[in-house]
C-alpha cells in the first residue's frame, strides 16, 4: 500500500505517519490549480506529477483518498463552466477587435450565439448542478485548500478581462456613433452649400431691388435723374461684384462637391469592406462622338490635318430665338436669359442623348443636375451664366472659349449642337470694340466645316429683310446641302406679318439663301418662365388651330413642331457621321505616323511627355531641392549668416558707432558713448537688419541648390525657366515671421549688456576681429585716396601713369595736411580756423587757390587713414594684454575698449546668427516649402502660365504628337461602335 501510494500520488508512509515527498523548489516552472489538484511543472526532467495538498496539522489522522469518479466530475462541471466563460470572452474579443470598422460592419461581424441554447443547461438543471456542486466542494473544503496566491491571481485575471471586454464594448459603442455623426456630416455638407447658394442669389436680388426703388424714388427731375444714373451705374457695379464673388464661391463649392463625393465613396468602401471593381461603363455612341469632338477643340498644327467632323451649328440674330429652339430640341430651360441683354457670349457644345433620366451634366464636372426640379434648373443656367463669364478676358465681350454639356432624356435625339452667340449689326457702348466682328468671323468659322450642319435661325415676327445671318449662310453653303432654315415666332408672325410672306420664306422663295429643309416652330408664348411641356403643347395646339398653316398648301405638316425638327436634324446629322468619320480617322492616322518619325529622328532616346507631365517632374525637382534645405548643416549656416550680418552691419558700426566714440578722445566718454549708440542700435536698426540678413541667406542658398542642381549629369534645361519664376515668386511671396523680430531684439539686447571678456581665447578672436574689421577699412580708405590723389610716385615712372590736374592739387593739399598731423599725432577728427587758414596761405604761396570745403574733402581720408592705423598699432598692444584687462578692468594702462567694444559686438553676433539659423531650420524653411507648393498647386490649373514657362519643340511636339494620338484612337474606337450599331 505505501509503495502504492508512494509510486501513485508521491507521498511516504513511515512510522511517524503520512508525509509529502519532498520537491525541488529550484527546479518548480509553474504551478497552476485545476479540478481539486495541484500541478508542478519540472523544467529539467519535464515530469508532470500531482499530489493532494494535505493540512499539515492534520497529518495524524487516517488518510482516504477520495474516489477518483468525484474528483473527474468536479472536473468536467469547472471545465464546463469555464469554457462558456471562454467562448463569451471569445466573441467579446471577436467584437473588440473589429472596433476600428464601422457600425454596420461591427454589428453584422458579431458571431452567433445560438448554439449556446443548446450547450447551456435550462434553469432546473443548473439549480440541480449547482446544489451538488456546493455539497461536493464543501465535503473538499477541509481536505483542499487554494493557494492564496493562486486564488488572488485568478481573480486579477477575471478583472482583468472584464474590464478589458467593458473597454472593448465602449470603444465598439463610439464608433458607431462617429459613424453616425460623419453620415451627418454629409447632409450638413450639402446643406451648407445650398445655404450659401441661397445667400447669394438673395443678396444680388436685395442689391437689384434696392436700386429699383431707389431709381424710382429719385426719377422725375434732372438731379433724380441724374442720382438715378448714379445709382444704377452703382447697382451695376454692385452686380458685378456680386458676379465676381459667385464665380468665387462657386469654385469653393465645386471643391466641397467633390471632397464630399470623395468621402460618400470612401464611406461606401469602408462600410462593405472590400474595394469595388471598377467596372468598365460602356459609353454610348454619341457621348464616345462628343469625347472626339472636345478632342479637337481647340487642336492646332501645321499639317494638313483639320477638324471636318460634323456638328449641328445654330446661328442666328440676335434674339432670333435660337437659343429657345435649342431649349425645345433639349426638352429644357437649360441656358440664362436676359430681357434684350447678350446672354450667349461663348460657343455652347450640347450633346443629346437618349437616357432614362432628365440629366445634364459639364464635361468637366461630376455633378449632374435634374431637369425635372426648377432648383437644379436654376443652379445649371447660374453655372452656365458663371462659366460664360469667366471665359470672356481681357475686356472682350464674347470669347471662343467652349463649354462643354451633355444632357439626357427619355425622346431625345442623338447629335451634337453648338449654339452660337447672336449676330449682331449695330453695337453698344458696353461692348468691346471688335465684338461684331469677332461673333462674325467666330460663326464662319464653325459653318466653314464643309460637314456642319447649319441650323439657321429666323425670326418670323420681324421683317426679312432686317436679317444679318442669311447673307454669311449664302455664302458658307450657297448650294444649301447642309443648311436647315427654321422660322420661330410663327405665331406672332401669322398675326402681324404677311400670310403670303410666311409661305414664300417656308418654301425657300423669299431669302437668296437655299436650304435642305424649312421648318416651322413655336419655342414661347411670350412668356421666359413657361416649362418646355407647356410650350410644346402650345405649339401642337397652334398647329393643330392655326388658319395659316391648315390653309397652306405649300406648307407640308413634317415641316411644323420642334419635334419634327429635331428628328430630321439628327437624321442628317448621323448620315454626315456616318460618310465622313472614316476619312477623318485616316487623315488623322497619317498626321500620327509623320509626328512619330519626327519625334523619333528628332529625340531618340527620350519618351513623349505632356506639358502636364513635365510639369509635374519639375514640381517634384524643385520640392526635392526644398527639402535639401533641412540638410544644410548647422555650421555652413552659421558661416553664411556670420558673413552676410557683418557684411551689412559693419558699415553701421563703424560710421555711426565705433568712429565718433573712439575720436572723442577720452576713454570714459568712449564707454559712455558705446552704450548708448548700442542701445539705440539694438532697438532700432538690428533686429531689422538681422532679419534681413536671415532672409536673404535663405534665398540666397536656396538659389544656389537650384543652380547646384543643373551641374547634375541628370539636368533637363527645359525646367530652367520654370524653376526660375518658381524661385522668383517664392521671394516675393515669403516674409520673415513678425514676431521672430521681437524675440531677436531681446536677445541682442542681452547679448549687449554683457561688458567683460571671459576668458583668454575670447579676448584673442576680439582682437582678430577688431584687426580684420580695421583692415578692410583702411584697404578700402586707401581706394579712395587712390582716386582722390591718382597714382603714388612709382607708378607714375614706372608704369606711366599720370595724375589729372585735380588730383595734383590735392596732392598738395595732402602735404600740408601731413604737416599737420606729423605735429600732432592725436590731432582730433576736425581742423581748426587757424589750421585751415595756415593751409591756404600755404598753398597760395604756391599759387594753388582752394576754399575751406576743399581743404576738409581732403583732410577727412587722411585722417581717417591716420586714426585707423593708430587702432591697429593699439590692437597689436592689447594683443598680449588680456590678463591686465583681468586683473585692472577699465583702468588698465593700455587702452583696449575698441577691442571690447568688436568682443561686445562679435557675440552680438553670434547670439544673432545662432537664432537666425534656428528660425530659418524650425519655422522659415517650412513657411517657404508651403508658399512653394501653394505656388506650384496654382500653376498646375494655369495652363497658359505652363505654356509659357514650359515651351521648346520638344514640348510642341510631344504635346501636338499626344493629342492626335488620342483624337485617332478615339475616332477608331468610335468608327468599331457604329459598325456594330449598323
Amino acid at each position: 500500500m505505501a509503495h502504492l501510494l508512494r509510486g501513485k500520488f508521491g507521498f511516504k508512509v513511515s512510522a511517524g505517519g503520512l508525509r509529502p515527498a519532498v520537491l525541488s523548489l529550484s527546479r518548480v516552472n509553474f504551478t497552476s490549480f485545476n479540478g481539486g489538484k495541484y500541478h508542478q511543472y519540472d523544467r529539467n526532467e519535464r515530469i508532470y506529477r500531482k499530489k493532494f495538498l494535505l493540512d499539515v496539522n492534520n497529518l495524524s489522522r487516517p488518510f482516504v483518498i477520495p474516489r477518483r469518479s468525484y474528483g473527474m466530475l468536479i472536473a468536467r462541471a469547472v471545465r464546463g463552466v469555464l469554457k462558456i466563460r471562454y467562448l463569451l470572452l471569445g466573441g467579446a474579443i471577436t467584437g473588440g477587435m473589429t472596433v476600428n470598422k464601422k457600425y454596420e460592419e461591427w454589428r453584422d461581424g458579431l458571431p452567433d450565439l445560438k448554439w449556446l441554447d443548446e450547450v447551456l443547461p435550462d434553469t432546473d438543471q443548473w439549480r440541480a448542478f449547482n446544489k451538488n456542486l456546493s455539497t461536493t466542494l464543501a465535503s473538499f473544503k477541509n481536505s483542499i485548500q487554494l493557494d492564496p496566491r493562486i486564488k488572488q491571481a485568478g481573480e486579477n485575471k477575471i478583472a482583468e478581462l472584464r474590464d478589458w471586454f467593458d473597454t472593448r464594448l465602449e470603444n465598439a459603442i463610439e464608433a458607431a456613433e462617429e459613424q453616425e455623426k460623419k453620415e451627418n456630416g454629409f447632409e450638413k455638407t450639402e446643406r451648407s452649400i445650398n445655404a450659401l447658394r441661397d445667400f447669394v442669389e438673395a443678396a444680388k436680388t436685395e442689391v437689384l431691388k434696392k436700386g429699383t426703388v431707389q431709381a424710382i424714388t429719385f426719377g422725375g427731375s434732372d438731379e433724380g435723374r441724374k442720382k438715378a444714373e448714379t445709382l444704377q451705374q452703382q447697382v451695376d457695379q454692385l452686380q458685378t461684384e456680386i458676379m465676381n464673388v459667385q464665380i468665387k464661391y462657386q469654385k469653393e463649392l465645386e471643391k466641397l462637391e467633390k471632397e464630399n463625393r470623395d468621402l460618400r465613396q470612401q464611406y461606401l468602401l469602408i462600410k462593405t469592406n472590400r474595394k469595388t471593381p471598377l467596372k468598365k461603363i460602356k459609353k454610348s455612341l454619341i457621348d464616345m462622338y462628343s469625347e472626339v469632338l472636345d478632342e479637337l477643340q481647340g487642336y492646332d498644327t501645321s499639317y494638313s490635318t483639320a477638324d471636318h467632323l460634323p456638328r449641328v451649328v445654330v446661328v442666328g440674330d440676335q434674339s432670333s430665338g435660337k437659343t429657345s429652339v435649342l431649349e425645345a430640341i433639349a426638352q429644357a430651360r437649360i441656358f440664362p436669359r436676359g430681357s434684350g441683354e447678350m446672354m450667349t457670349r461663348a460657343p455652347v457644345k450640347v450633346t443629346l442623348s437618349e437616357g432614362p433620366y432628365h440629366v445634364a451634366q459639364f464635361r468637366d464636372s461630376d455633378r449632374e443636375y435634374d431637369l425635372t426640379k426648377e432648383s437644379e434648373l436654376a443652379d445649371l443656367r447660374r453655372e452656365v451664366e458663371i462659366r460664360m463669364r469667366n471665359s470672356v478676358r481681357g475686356g472682350k465681350t464674347v470669347s471662343r472659349e467652349v463649354i462643354s454639356m451633355t444632357v439626357k432624356g427619355p425622346g431625345l435625339q442623338r447629335m451634337v449642337l453648338v449654339d452660337l452667340p447672336g449676330i449682331i449689326s449695330t453695337q453698344t457702348v458696353d461692348m468691346a470694340t471688335d465684338t461684331r466682328d469677332m461673333i462674325k468671323h467666330m460663326t464662319e468659322h464653325y459653318m466653314s466645316n464643309p460637314n456642319a450642319i447649319i441650323l439657321c435661325i429666323q425670326d418670323g415676327s420681324v421683317d426679312a429683310e432686317r436679317s444679318n445671318v442669311t447673307d454669311l449662310v449664302s455664302k458658307c453653303d450657297p448650294n444649301g446641302r447642309r443648311t436647315i432654315f427654321v422660322l420661330t415666332k410663327v405665331d406672332m408672325a401669322e398675326e402681324l406679318a404677311d400670310p403670303d410672306r410666311v409661305r414664300r420664306i417656308l418654301s425657300g422663295k423669299l431669302f437668296p439663301m437655299k436650304a435642305i429643309g424649312y421648318f416651322a416652330v413655336v419655342t414661347g408664348r411670350g412668356r421666359k418662365d413657361d416649362p418646355i411641356q407647356t410650350i410644346r403643347e402650345y405649339e401642337e395646339k397652334f398647329f393643330k388651330t392655326s388658319k395659316l398653316f391648315q390653309s397652306s398648301k405649300g406648307i407640308m405638316s413634317h415641316q411644323c413642331t420642334t419635334r419634327n425638327l429635331s428628328l430630321a436634324v439628327a437624321d442628317r446629322f448621323w448620315k454626315m457621321v456616318r460618310e465622313t468619320v472614316e476619312q477623318q480617322a485616316d487623315a488623322f492616322k497619317a498626321t500620327r505616323f509623320n509626328l512619330e518619325t519626327e519625334w523619333k529622328n528628332s529625340f531618340p532616346r527620350l519618351r513623349e511627355s505632356s506639358r502636364d507631365e513635365l510639369y509635374e517632374r519639375a514640381k517634384g525637382e524643385i520640392l526635392d531641392e526644398v527639402v535639401n534645405l533641412s540638410q544644410v548643416s548647422a555650421k555652413k549656416w552659421d558661416e553664411i549668416l556670420n558673413e552676410k550680418l557683418w557684411e551689412k552691419l559693419s558699415n553701421y558700426v563703424f560710421e555711426h558707432i565705433y568712429l565718433p566714440a573712439a575720436q572723442s578722445g577720452s576713454q570714459s566718454t568712449f564707454n559712455t558713448m558705446i552704450d548708448i549708440k548700442l542701445k539705440q542700435w539694438a532697438d532700432e536698426v538690428l533686429p531689422t537688419k538681422s532679419v534681413e540678413v536671415g532672409w536673404e541667406a535663405l534665398q540666397r542658398e536656396f538659389s544656389d541648390l537650384m543652380e547646384k542642381a543643373k551641374k547634375s549629369p541628370d539636368h533637363d534645361d527645359i525646367f530652367d525657366n520654370l524653376k526660375h519664376a518658381v524661385v522668383d515668386e517664392s521671394i516675393k511671396r515669403h516674409s520673415w515671421e513678425d514676431k521672430a523680430i521681437d524675440v531677436l531684439r531681446v536677445i541682442q539686447i542681452n547679448a549687449l549688456e554683457d561688458r567683460n571678456v571671459h576668458d583668454k581665447h575670447e579676448w584673442d578672436t576680439a582682437v582678430r576681429f577688431f584687426e580684420q574689421s580695421v583692415r578692410e577699412k583702411l584697404q578700402h580708405n586707401e581706394g579712395t585716396m587712390y582716386e582722390m590723389f591718382g597714382p603714388s610716385t612709382t607708378e607714375r615712372w614706372f608704369k606711366w601713369k599720370n595724375c589729372t590736374e585735380d588730383q595734383s592739387k590735392r596732392r598738395q593739399v595732402k602735404s600740408e595736411l601731413d604737416r599737420v598731423l606729423h605735429s600732432d599725432a592725436k590731432h582730433p577728427p576736425t581742423l581748426s580756423y587757424d589750421e585751415l587758414t595756415t593751409v591756404r596761405k600755404n598753398l597760395q604761396t604756391r599759387n594753388i587757390e582752394v576754399d575751406t570745403d576743399y581743404i576738409r574733402e581732403t583732410w577727412y581720408p587722411i585722417y581717417r587713414s591716420h586714426f585707423l592705423k593708430q587702432a591697429l598699432l593699439r590692437a597689436y598692444d592689447c594683443r598680449k594684454s588680456y590678463y591686465l584687462y583681468a586683473q585692472q578692468g577699465t583702468d588698465c594702462e593700455v587702452n583696449c575698449s575698441d577691442v571690447v567694444l568688436f568682443w561686445r559686438i562679435q557675440q552680438v553676433l553670434k547670439v544673432t546668427s545662432n537664432a537666425l539659423r534656428q528660425q530659418i531650420i524650425n519655422r522659415e524653411a517650412k513657411r517657404l516649402d508651403k508658399e512653394i507648393k501653394s505656388f506650384l498647386d496654382e500653376l498646375s490649373d494655369d495652363d497658359d502660365k505652363k505654356v509659357q514657362l514650359l515651351t521648346g519643340k520638344r514640348v510642341a511636339l510631344a504635346e501636338e504628337l499626344i493629342r492626335v494620338r488620342q483624337i485617332q484612337e478615339k475616332l477608331e474606337e468610335f468608327i468599331n461602335a457604329l459598325n456594330q450599331e449598323k
